[in-house]
């Protein structure tokens, strides 16, 4: 045990607990926030809207309304998990054709998709939400309108995003004549707190088809962007059922296709078949087969999963134990694979396999956050969402303190490629929440930001608690590794260097180990993994509410 709050692992900060509910977010005026609409009778749908719009707010390098995302809701009276999709399309005008042949920018308004969040924010509240909507919008209406304090991390990103500075109308939010906003000086977003206010008062129609529309499509129009209103009109949100598998005897649920989810189900499947038990929490065997399992499931989802409106994903055949264990056959325990290859899904589907590997649909059409609330009587939300890259496009649309999204960097160009651009298709994307259930139970809520680093870090805090007994604070804060594989990364140009990060907390014979097997290793300060990872447990007996945040970021954890 090392850190005044480990028991039996290290752990820097205590396990919150709560009984009447717990928000875990990424910046603790966002957690205070939720809180504070749960205890004015608000439900965790409720929380959850005010969660994510005060994050928009205090964290808007993360995540806004000029963004997308995924909302999993558990409702404990139906006993049911729903999912909703608020990822935008690309515009309509976005060719493939039209990017050719510079590829697509990093940055700048043609990086930016259509803005899919506030569509799924109402659709969840619209279902679920007890209280009003302005109550919920209204934690973030004052943060935005009266300001609050930068913290050092957000003025670090202030500093280190040059095209902050490059348009006006971001410049004059984010920087003091140019000079970006310093740790403790007061950030205030007027325009921002009259958008959110528009979006209470008039709902979806402010944002789809009245004033903030106009202005995000005057921006883009003088920028030479791509966004038009039919991309508004046309944007929507949509239910989905989850897709699960089981884990040594837990249920766990994640979001279907556009989502990266099918992978951490797959992971889990792969090290389903090895007893990590018995290899030993974080030793270099145990390390090893996680990493090898995420290579696998890269290398199916580079192949296989995209939009399933446009691409017929085997989803059936990728989580089969059966495609698991031969998958799983293939680690050499001792070795570090040079090479990993798709497998075969479709001989798992139950049905042919199709000729060709896309269903044209007809065209009518990192950085992100993480946040999990629970209520009182056991509803869950885990939410992500997520504006792509630091800052996004980094231009924020005249009048409103939107912060436009650099989501077109996640598509392919390439046309064999499933997850290539067309107009009016909806990017793969690596945002997925995780709910975990236990004899029928809830037990986890779960989730992280981090683009691919997102199933390897939830890989490893499922297998920190479920495998080792471990607390959430204990998993959330362990020594964390990811690994870089070419040509699977999300964000273009989809290839870099193989590797596996390491924080310097491992010890030397678990970084030898992992060396010895082969893999290129490239460490890390103590604290420096990717993930911001948000968790909380519910106890099967008591009820009692456990929370962590990681401290990676400024996330909190705040319990009633």
């Amino acid at each position: 045990m090392s850190g005044p709050h480990g028991i039996d692992h290290e752990a820097y900060r205590p396990v919150v607990m709560g009984c009447n509910g717990m928000v875990c977010s990424g910046h603790p005026l966002a957690s205070q926030a939720g809180i504070r609409l749960l205890q004015q009778g608000g439900n965790a749908v409720d929380a959850a809207i005010a969660v994510a719009a005060a994050l928009n707010v205090v964290e808007p390098q993360s995540s806004g309304i000029g963004g997308d995302g995924f909302i999993m809701v558990y409702w404990r009276a139906t006993n049911q998990v729903q999912v909703v999709n608020a990822t935008g399309a690309a515009p309509f005008a976005a060719a493939r054709e039209a990017y050719l042949p510079d590829g697509i920018p990093m940055r700048g308004i043609r990086s930016v998709s259509t803005p899919g969040l506030v569509d799924g924010w109402l659709e969840a509240h619209a279902r679920y939400g007890s209280a009003s909507l302005a109550s919920a919008l209204d934690p973030a209406i004052g943060l935005a309108h009266d300001g609050f304090p930068i913290s050092h991390k957000l003025a670090a990103a202030m500093a280190a995003e040059p095209t902050l500075r490059q348009y006006p109308s971001s410049r004059s939010i984010f920087t003091r004549d140019g000079t970006p906003l310093a740790a403790g000086e007061v950030l205030r977003q007027r325009d921002l707190a009259r958008s959110f206010q528009a979006i209470a008062a008039e709902g979806r129609g402010a944002f789809y088809d009245g004033a903030l529309m106009r202005a995000m499509v005057r921006t883009s129009e003088a920028y030479g962007g791509l966004l038009a209103e039919r991309d508004f009109r046309q944007c929507r949100a949509r239910w989905a059922e989850p897709i699960t598998t089981t884990y040594r005897g837990h249920v766990v649920y994640e979001a279907p296709p556009n989502s990266s989810g099918h992978t951490l189900l797959q992971e889990l499947n792969i090290v389903e078949q090895f007893d990590l038990p018995s290899l030993g929490y974080l030793t270099p065997e145990a390390i090893h087969v996680m990493v090898e399992a995420k290579r696998m499931a890269l290398a199916d989802r580079e192949a296989y999963m995209a939009d399933p409106d446009w691409v017929d994903v085997p989803l059936t055949g990728l989580l089969s134990k059966d495609y698991a264990r031969e998958r799983a056959s293939l680690i050499d325990p001792e070795r570090y694979a040079q090479q990993v290859r798709e497998g075969d899904p479709w001989r798992y589907e139950g049905r042919p396999r199709p000729l060709g590997s896309a269903r044209r649909a007809a065209v009518p059409g990192e950085d992100t956050t993480c946040f999990v609330v629970v209520d009182g009587v056991g509803n869950a939300v885990c939410q992500l969402q997520s504006i792509q890259s630091v800052f996004g496009s980094g231009l924020v649309a005249e009048g409103t303190g939107i912060l436009l999204n650099n989501r077109m960097t996640y598509w392919h160009l390439d046309e064999g490629h499933p997850n290539c651009l067309q107009p009016g298709k909806r990017v793969r994307h690596t945002m997925n929440p995780v709910m975990v259930f236990r004899e029928g139970r809830l037990f986890l809520v779960c989730g992280t930001p981090g683009a691919d680093t997102q199933v390897q870090t939830n890989l490893q805090v499922l297998s920190h608690v479920i495998d080792f007994g471990l607390t959430v604070t204990e998993a959330v804060e362990a020594p964390r590794w990811r690994h870089l594989g070419s040509p699977t990364e999300s964000t273009i140009p989809h290839i870099c260097e193989d590797a596996l990060q390491l924080e310097r907390r491992f010890s030397p014979a678990i970084v030898e180990g992992l060396r010895r097997r082969g893999y290129p290793l490239k460490m890390l300060g103590q604290w420096e993994a990717s993930g911001s990872e948000m968790m909380i447990q519910v106890d099967a007996v008591g009820g009692a509410l456990f929370g962590a945040a990681d401290p990676r970021r400024d996330g909190y954890a705040v319990g009633w």
